[in-house]
């Protein structure tokens, strides 16, 4: 029967009942009729309120199911045509898609779940509290666990490790060594920190860099031992040949009999004295190699960036104007602070103000600027520009490389010094140049 049919045949029914009562009682039809009137309109009535009911109760029981992600249940369909049929025919669909729906959504569960736990990376997520919601395979590897359940449980597994997956933030990285039953792994630790339905947790990726950092050791050790050789056998190839060709000459003349006249004593003592001077030369290199070597650790303390930039303008201004070269210093903000070792800093851009004088030499446009500024990520950033000829695309992989130096003057290990102090630091020198342009390079403080 239909749901409107139904219910207005009740309320007919009721105020058919209530009209006959209230005739009973004006036409004096006594106790019994008028009560048992009186009973059939309260029974008419709840059976109404029943009725009108049964329907809410189907639209609550719906969204119970709903909210319980019950979708199983089905609702009989008689295909009468009623309006309580056609109800339960929207149940049907409804249910049809949020079951799909359901279905669907953990399969995608599963796939990404197993994608993560499969990863060759180890990946961790954790909550607030420290509680670990995934460890994939890659990471129980790397950690050489079976499961663990919260993060403060990786600090008996390695401290360092653990301090740097709690204090670094969003997009902050380390490299952390660990020991492991396969021998010593190098990771590098990268952190995100993520907010979902109001719950934040972080996002932890390990991933081991050992074989390629010695990958990248090996190779910098092979162009080092090619610049290296290239310096000492360009030192020792004149001495050993002009020793041999002054033994040979003495020799002769000793097998001879022949007595040292003054021109062969002048070529004996020029001879010697080229071998004394390449032979200073190469001392003076190996001296250059061994400051290399002997960086002694930083000092840290804090760099007011505004006096630092006033006082290398103070100390390179008769190179400056001797050579009309225009010096422009920008900083954002102003009282920008850096904490580091001032002179291991003051020796970094003195070596790069030093490069820039030199490129813009010959420039027709002489201008060297320096910048300090915070960038997106909160990191400092220091930059040396200059309006030089740049350089080659060629030269700019291996400038970084001790002893390397495109100069016609100098021993190549400025820049291999600024690197090894800033990796101190635990910052970066980066660099990009055009060629007819200029250079600008950038040290990064990770703060």
């Amino acid at each position: 029967m239909d749901y409107r049919v139904g219910l207005l045949g009740r309320i007919a029914l009721v105020a058919a009942s209530l009209f006959l009562l209230a005739y009973a009682m004006i036409d004096g039809w006594g106790v019994f009729m008028i009560s048992l009137f009186l009973i059939l309109v309260v029974f008419q009535i709840i059976f109404l309120v029943r009725y009108s009911e049964s329907s809410f109760k189907k639209v609550r029981l719906f969204l119970d199911n709903i909210k319980q992600d019950k979708y199983s249940q089905l609702y009989p369909v008689k295909f009468d045509g009623t309006e309580t049929d056609d109800l339960h025919i929207e149940f049907n669909a409804i249910l049809a898609k949020l079951k799909e729906d359901q279905a669907e959504k953990e399969a995608n569960y599963q796939y990404f779940r197993s994608v993560f736990k499969h990863l060759s990376i180890g990946l961790i997520t954790f909550g607030e509290n420290g509680e670990i919601q995934i460890l994939n395979v890659a990471a129980k590897r790397i950690l050489n666990v079976d499961d663990l359940k919260n993060i403060g449980e990786i600090e008996s597994i390695n401290k360092e490790l653990h301090l740097a997956i709690q204090n670094l933030r969003t997009g902050g990285s380390e490299l952390i060594k660990i020991a492991h039953p396969d021998g010593i792994m190098q990771l590098s630790v990268y952190v995100i920190e993520l907010l979902m339905r109001g719950e934040r947790f972080k996002l932890v990726s390990l991933q081991n860099i050992q074989s390629e950092l010695e990958e990248k050791e090996m190779e910098a050790w092979q162009n080092l031992v090619k610049v290296l050789t290239h310096e000492i056998m360009n030192s020792i190839a004149p001495i050993s040949s002009l020793a041999g060709t002054l033994k040979g000459e003495i020799e002769h003349k000793m097998d001879h009999n022949e007595p040292l006249n003054p021109t062969d004593m002048e070529d004996c003592l020029l001879g010697i004295t080229t071998i004394e001077k390449r032979s200073e030369g190469l001392i003076s290199f190996v001296s250059d190699f061994r400051s290399l070597a002997h960086i002694p650790p930083p000092k840290f303390g804090s760099i007011g960036i505004s006096r630092l930039f006033d006082q290398l303008e103070v100390l390179l201004q008769n190179q400056l104007d001797s050579k009309e070269i225009k010096f422009i210093k920008e900083l954002n903000p102003k009282e920008l602070i850096l904490f580091g070792d001032q002179m291991q800093i003051e020796q970094v851009m003195i070596n790069l103000l030093q490069n820039a004088i030199q490129a813009v030499e010959d420039s027709e446009e002489k201008v060297i600027k320096l910048s300090a500024f915070i960038d997106e990520a909160g990191k400092i950033i220091l930059e040396v520009s200059d309006t030089g000829k740049g350089i080659e695309e060629e030269a700019l992989g291996k400038i970084f490389i001790p002893f390397f130096t495109t100069k016609k003057k100098g021993s190549g290990i400025g820049l291999s010094l600024s690197k090894q102090i800033m990796r101190r630091h635990k910052g970066n020198i980066q660099v990009r140049s055009t060629l007819g342009e200029g250079t600008t390079f950038k040290l990064i403080f990770n703060g």
